[in-house]
């Protein structure tokens, strides 16, 4: 299944007997809370996951946004709505940067229908179409999490790949060359890793560019179906964003899930600063 979803598509969809199921992830690291604006509109239907408390575990020595248990994540996901045999669409404000963690996270626990809405909310409105603020009453769903469905990296992962493979640090550039950073108690990156920006997947409209540009980018970087290839960011979060535009490219990639916040718990990992 081709993991994005357009708004016309999406529309059409939701006009069905059986309409997909639809959660908004709407999430920003410095705030605010995405409930908030989940409040004050949102797609019919849609009904609210949070990002820290659904799609993550407790923040520690495994980074600020590790996987939640299957336990966790099964209690979350049928809150939600969500069965094993029915689509599931996420979506956040316009970039998919948290909506992809949604659907990585899903894919990852072994839900087989997962798309996230190219160009997100603000593509929905834009278009025309209603939002509501009343909060849908949804059913309980079926899913069950089964872990290990999409491959995923530990530290030592991260590094083998460093060295043999292809590791994209996801993050902005400026933290990759450790000139600044704004979360984490250290600077910089994991030696070896490439720097690839995931605001480079995407237009300014949020809309991820078309497949074609997307595997030269990522060629450009190394990253091809012929080499090992795995993401990682500040924890987890804009590294799924990064899976998901290597997805569309068609270039298979692990993600490292604890990413720089689980690297820098370790004073033992080693510390790149600069452009390589």
């Amino acid at each position: 299944m081709h993991p994005l979803i357009n708004v016309p598509t999406l529309a059409q969809a939701l006009a069905d007997e059986q309409p997909p199921i639809v959660l908004d992830v709407r999430w920003h690291l410095a705030g605010p809370p995405g409930i908030e604006v989940y409040r004050r509109g949102h797609l019919p239907g849609a009904a609210f996951v949070d990002l820290d408390r659904d799609l993550a575990g407790p923040p520690g020595g495994l980074g600020r946004h590790p996987l939640p248990s299957a336990e966790a994540f099964t209690v979350a996901m049928r809150r939600a709505g969500v069965r094993d045999d029915r689509l599931v669409v996420a979506y956040d404000d316009a970039d998919s940067t948290s909506a992809a963690r949604l659907w990585w996270t899903l894919r990852y626990f072994g839900h087989e229908r997962v798309r996230v809405l190219d160009g997100g909310y603000r593509a929905w409105v834009d278009a025309g179409h209603s939002v509501t603020t009343g909060v849908p009453e949804a059913a309980l769903g079926d899913f069950t999490a089964r872990p290990g469905r999409l491959p995923a990296l530990d530290a030592d992962g991260a590094a083998t790949l460093a060295k043999g493979g292809v590791l994209l640090d996801a993050r902005a550039a400026e933290r990759y060359r450790g000139e600044v950073e704004p979360v984490d108690p250290v600077a910089g990156h994991i030696p070896g890793a490439v720097s690839a920006p995931t605001l480079g997947n995407v237009g300014v409209d949020g809309r991820f560019l078309p497949p074609g540009l997307l595997r030269e980018r990522f060629a450009d970087l190394g990253a091809t179906d012929a080499v090992d290839v795995g993401v990682y960011c500040g924890s987890g979060v804009t590294a799924a964003h990064e899976i998901l535009a290597l997805t569309i490219a068609g270039v298979p990639a692990a993600l490292y899930v604890g990413s720089w916040s689980n690297w820098v718990a370790d004073p033992a990992h080693p510390v790149a600063t600069g452009e390589s």
